[in-house]
């Protein structure tokens, strides 16, 4: 599991996931959920996913102080292949 540096519980951040190497000649990716159980949003008010040139773009916000979140994102493609990637953010004031 991957772990990003500390996201402030104020702070409203991006994050990607690169999916360019796992994907087949001419594959796109095609639906992308992205969840969390931890007091974390995913995109929240104004911001949404994106998909550009095989990653997968999304923003959180919200978080508890001196938490470690769990985030996962899940993706299906354009010839049926789903995947998932986990992982994990740790809140803290900055």
């Amino acid at each position: 599991m991957t772990t990003f540096p500390p996201k402030d519980p104020g702070a409203v951040l991006d994050y990607g996931v690169d999916w360019s190497a796992w994907l087949a000649e001419g594959e796109s990716i095609t639906g992308t959920p992205v969840v969390t159980a931890d007091g974390l949003t995913v995109n929240p008010p104004g911001k949404s996913t994106v998909v550009a040139d095989g990653v997968v773009t999304f923003w959180l916000g919200g978080g508890v102080k001196r938490s470690l979140c769990a985030v996962t994102c899940s993706i299906t493609t354009s010839q049926g292949r789903t995947d998932q990637r986990s992982f994990s953010v740790p809140v803290d004031k900055r």
